[in-house]
């Protein structure tokens, strides 16, 4: 993938994740709201699972951010579209459906095995 072309899509999903976190970051409990109503047990549970719905999310937004800078980088440095692991060419193909992609196939799947 030319380098042009992957910064200018990297910078898009960038910008689009950051407002994901955006939005994220401002669905969380309000306690400010309504202090004086009590809560019932029930809602409890429903507020704490929402809560920690939205904050996996927000993790994984922000680890998917930090892949994107990592690209951008490597684009900046020259090494966009290497491997990180066994520095092949990192086919075309998964360049253009996961553009943040540091590893080829092989390592990546190499990888996920490992943390399994």
């Amino acid at each position: 993938m030319d380098a042009v072309v992957a910064r200018k899509r990297l910078e898009e999903i960038r910008d689009e994740l950051d407002r994901s976190i955006s939005v994220l970051e401002g669905s969380g409990p309000r306690p400010d709201l309504a202090p004086e109503y009590l809560q019932d047990p029930a809602d409890a549970g429903a507020n704490l699972t929402e809560t920690q719905r939205a904050a996996a999310m927000l993790a994984a937004v922000r680890q998917q951010r930090s892949a994107v800078l990592s690209a951008l980088h490597r684009i900046e440095q020259g090494t966009y579209g290497v491997c990180d692991d066994c520095r092949a060419a990192v086919p075309e193909g998964r360049l253009e459906a996961r553009p943040d992609a540091a590893r080829c196939v092989t390592c990546q799947a190499k990888r996920d095995r490992r943390r399994r």
